[in-house]
This record gives C-alpha cells, structure tokens and sequence, in this order.
C-alpha cells in the first residue's frame, strides 16, 4: 500500500518572531501526523497567496489550517478557496479542517459564521463526544484541545452533523456526510506555542481570559488521539 498523500491548505503564517521556536504551520501538522505514521507524504499549498491545486486529485486528503483571518473578510482568495472546498465535496474527497479550516468549511457549504458574543476562547478547551463514529478509534465520551478563536460557526450547514461540543463552541466538531471532518481546536498546537500566542495578544485578549488560559496549560491536550481520529477518517472509505 502506498503512502496517503495530504495535502495543506495554507491559510496564514506562524507569527515572525514565534517563526524559530515552533517553525510554521505545516510544519507542525507535519510532526503530528508523523508520530502516527512516519510514510505519510505532506504537499503545502500557500492558498493565502493564491497558489491553488491545480486538479484535487493532486492529493489523497486534504487539510485545511487556522488563520488570523476572518471567513466573512474580503481576501481575494477566500472565494476560490470556499469553491474548491465545494468541488471536493461534490467529488467525495476527503478534507479536514482546522479553526479557520472548520469555520471556512461551514460557510463554504451554506452555514454561517460570526464573531462570537462569548469572546476570545484561548488555551485548553473541554468537549464532550455528541455522536460515536466508527473513525473514533479509541472511542471516548470527552477530549481536550487546544483552542485560539473568536469566531464560531452559529449556524450549521445543512449537511453538517454535530460531533462534538463545549458549552463555550456548541458547534466545535463537525462531520459532512463521509468527506469532511472540520474542529474548532488546535491539535497541531504545542502547549508552549498555545502560550507564546497567548502572551503575544495579550492587548487584544482580556487579560483575565488570558489568565485563565494560561493556567490551562497545566494541562496535556489528547492531540495525539485526535490525529489517530482524523486518520482513522481520511482512511475509511467514502459514500
């Protein structure tokens, strides 16, 4: 069996000054899924700059990642991107996506998505498990991630089922018939990254928010389970 070949879609850059301790996004996914399977093949597409695949069976999966950006913000790339994630739902194509991924997702698809009224969510994020699914291979009630976001998805797409959620992102994890599974948290987040982020918005986020987040990080995200679940989900077949 060859090896899966994912490709990134590429949605914003680690901070400049964060750039030499945790190294840029793809990087980080890259090291993630690594630990699970060492022969995985990673092809990054800079969508931030236009740069687009130019056929989507270029790829086995896909993934798309966060960004400061906001869905509903006017970048002459953000429609092309919505476009191509509606072509591989057509096609029954595997994607997965990441905060802004999710969000980009969800209104690609007819959802809707705001600048929520709850404020930033920063640091460990608690959710519980709504709908068991073959892929979540181990199974379990609950998991933590990591999360950095104020925008949330408020209203779901049609063909989006609620997986799972918080009390804070009611919509956090999101499946699309067989082809997409979309997630507000971070897995590919590090505590220490978590952190820095946090500590470098610290004007824009209230500091009693970033106080609360920092304390979180005492904590260990399942990030390793959640990579096996998004594996275990671009490896089944598709309907």
């Amino acid at each position: 069996m060859s090896a899966m070949k994912i490709g990134i879609l590429q949605c914003d850059d680690v901070r400049e000054q964060l750039l030499p301790e945790h190294g840029n996004y793809p990087e980080m996914f890259a090291a993630l899924f690594h630990k699970q399977d060492e022969r995985l093949i990673f092809q990054n597409y800079r969508v931030l700059d236009g740069v687009f695949p130019e056929s989507s069976d270029e790829c086995d999966a896909w993934l798309m990642t966060g960004s400061k950006y906001g869905v509903y913000e006017d970048h002459p790339w953000i429609e092309p991107l919505k476009a191509f994630v509606r072509q591989l739902f057509s096609e029954h194509r595997k994607l997965i996506g990441i905060c802004f991924g999710h969000q980009l997702i969800a209104e690609a698809m007819g959802g809707k998505v705001e600048l929520s009224d709850k404020g930033w969510g920063v640091g460990m994020s608690h959710n519980a498990v709504q709908v068991h699914k073959p892929w979540m291979q181990p199974d379990r009630e609950a998991f933590d991630l990591l999360v950095s976001h104020q925008d949330q998805v408020v209203q779901l797409p049609d063909s989006a089922e609620v997986v799972a959620a918080s009390d804070f992102c009611p919509n956090y994890m999101l499946q699309y018939g067989n082809s997409f599974l979309t997630i507000q948290g971070h897995p590919e987040f590090s505590n220490p990254y978590s952190r820095d982020l946090m500590l470098i918005r610290k004007g824009a986020i209230p500091e009693e928010r970033v106080e609360a987040g920092l304390a979180s990080l005492s904590e260990q995200a399942d990030s390793d389970e959640i990579t096996r679940w998004m594996l275990a989900f671009m490896n089944q077949g598709s309907s």
